[in-house]
């Protein structure tokens, strides 16, 4: 299949596969882990899973803009992913040590770990399905999207079900797993370097560019 052969397929599939299995893991077990491990009532506790959707909106919108405004959709997701692993330990760790604690850490996880799901499903597939190795296949767009998006949904399956046959041994051993998954999601992101290394240099040149003066500014400068 053409498709898995544009550069970049694969590696944000297993991206996106590790990022949805986190994701809805949160979205299904969140609310019973702030009852159980905070000491809320289910009423707070659901209010307060919902502060992490707060934070995987603004991740959206954040990672988009980033990504528009600098053309490194490889380097966003990078940065997102690798910044989601300490700020989960942090609350796993601090999280319930007052209700300011459990709130101000929930956001930034629902930035860090939504953020590049939210990316990779939209913008991401998007470029990838117009890359001109695909120029002469029209159905390429919904090809590419579906092999991303398809391949994030078994991880978003896997997620709650590793997540529920876990519960018994406690929630730490299910923090741990998503820690790992979130790190794989790195692992894999970092095959992405090429990209990365090819963004970096488009973006440092794009920076050069705007500092040097336009050719009407110096031909100004020498009729004065």
């Amino acid at each position: 299949m053409s498709a898995l052969k544009v550069p970049g397929v694969i590696e944000y599939s297993l991206t996106l596969f590790f990022s949805k299995l986190v994701s809805y893991t949160f979205l299904f077990w969140l609310p019973m882990y702030i009852r159980e491990a905070g000491g809320f009532d289910p009423s707070s506790s659901a209010d307060l899973s919902a502060v992490f959707d707060l934070g995987g909106i603004l991740g959206g919108i954040i990672a988009g803009y980033v990504s528009d405004s600098t053309g490194s959709s490889a380097i966003t997701c990078v940065v997102m992913i690798a910044f989601s692993i300490p700020t989960l330990y942090l609350y796993s760790v601090v999280g319930f040590r007052s209700l300011a604690h459990c709130i101000g850490l929930l956001i930034p996880l629902g930035l860090f770990v939504n953020g590049p799901y939210a990316l990779i499903t939209t913008a991401v597939s998007a470029d990838l399905g117009t890359h001109p190795s695909l120029s002469k296949n029209s159905r390429a767009l919904a090809t590419v999207t579906g092999i991303i998006d398809g391949t994030g949904s078994v991880g978003a399956a896997l997620g709650p079900l590793l997540c529920g046959l876990m519960k018994p041994y406690g929630w730490s051993v299910i923090i741990i797993m998503l820690m790992v998954a979130l790190a794989l999601a790195a692992i894999v992101s970092c095959l992405l370097f090429r990209m990365v290394a090819n963004e970096s240099r488009r973006c440092c040149f794009s920076v050069e560019q705007s500092s040097l003066p336009s050719s009407s500014s110096l031909s100004n400068a020498a009729d004065v």
